[in-house]
């Protein structure tokens, strides 16, 4: 995660398109939050596109993650194409991988296609492991 982006998450901040965390539960502190996001976005870090040596946080494919006040998290995310060869296979590992969280009860994964992926999203991290500066 980008320094901003720690910032933004160190202070509550989860409704940016750099950071894509919503909480909606009031009974969640600001310990707690902290905790779940680093690690959701861990989690979500140890997933890679197969063909682009990124993972799919950096690439900006995950677009929301709301945690409820009973620890349910709901993923919303993109692939960088529709026709992905592993659109079947990608919210399975989000799923996964989200569930290994401590704490989490339930995880459900929409794949969402408006907007559109684009190259804007990546974070500058992605740029440079991609060499696109």
């Amino acid at each position: 995660m980008d320094q901003l982006s720690e910032e933004k998450a160190e202070n509550g901040m989860f409704d940016t398109m750099e950071s894509p965390m919503v909480v909606s539960g009031d009974s969640l502190d600001t310990e707690e939050i902290e905790r779940y996001t680093r690690d959701i976005v861990a989690a979500l870090k140890t997933i890679y596109d197969p063909e682009i040596p990124v993972d799919i946080y950096e690439l900006g494919l995950i677009y929301r993650v709301d945690i409820d006040q009973d620890r349910n998290v709901a993923v919303d995310m993109t692939l960088t194409a529709p026709g992905c060869p592993v659109a079947g296979d990608m919210p399975g590992w989000v799923e996964t991988a989200v569930s290994s969280v401590e704490g989490v009860k339930t995880v459900s994964v929409e794949l969402v296609f408006d907007p559109p992926w684009t190259p804007d999203r990546m974070s500058d991290e992605a740029r440079i492991m991609l060499d696109w500066f």
